[in-house]
């Protein structure tokens, strides 16, 4: 999958393969990620607070931040109405510059793809923005993150259009427990950033139990 002409910390994450070598990479770029993503005009976490506004009403809670890294979207889902919101991420580092700006209710430790340590329906909404993407997880994420959102609750979720069209969308509309609330039009995630590939974001709703029988 290409990552376009990326280099640095960004081509570093881009170039990693198993869960620890991607850890490793964000634990290296945490302290300068917050001031090169802005540089770059990273857009995936307005885009994604804009759309869970538009799904879920203020005060809904709790929310999970999926893949939360530095902490990006907490203090804007707090601005929000969204209490109290929790965030998991694969990085240690991440996860420590996310807990000294102290808008986290929890933060855990964990890789997304895999079992998750949550109830069923845990969570009554669900964000993960710049995970669905090259080199990090796909797909096979989807199931678990669906199992601990509420009935009737919305996920939001950024996917590089090369995932999405390289069967991250035939497995999401294959799946009964939810349906497709909305898509974006394709839009660049990093404008400062030469070489990115466009993403989409979309929003799904967990079914309750028993309705639809796919989509």
């Amino acid at each position: 999958m290409s990552t376009g002409t990326h280099g640095g910390h960004l081509g570093a994450v881009y170039g990693a393969g198993a869960p620890e070598q991607v850890a490793a990479a964000y634990d290296a770029w945490a302290g300068s990620y917050d001031a090169e993503m802005a540089a770059a005009g990273y857009r995936h976490p307005s885009i994604g607070c804009a759309l869970l506004a538009r799904h879920a009403p203020r005060g809904t809670g709790p929310v999970l931040d999926a893949g939360c890294g530095t902490g990006l979207l907490g203090d804007w889902l707090g601005i929000l109405g969204f209490a109290p919101v929790e965030g998991l991420d694969l990085s240690g580092g991440m996860l420590a510059v996310a807990r000294a700006k102290g808008h986290y209710a929890r933060l855990h430790q964990l890789a997304l793809g895999g079992a998750l340590p949550f109830a069923d329906g845990a969570f009554a909404a669900v964000i993960s923005t710049g995970v669905f993407t090259t080199g990090h997880v796909g797909a096979e994420a989807l199931p678990e993150l669906v199992r601990i959102t509420q009935a009737g609750g919305p996920l939001v979720l950024t996917v590089k259009c090369t995932l999405w069209d390289g069967g991250f969308e035939a497995a999401l509309r294959g799946m009964t427990a939810v349906e497709v609330l909305e898509t974006t039009p394709p839009y660049i995630s990093m404008p400062g950033e030469p070489g990115t590939i466009p993403s989409r974001a979309v929003v799904i709703r967990r079914r309750a139990e028993g309705a639809g029988q796919g989509l």
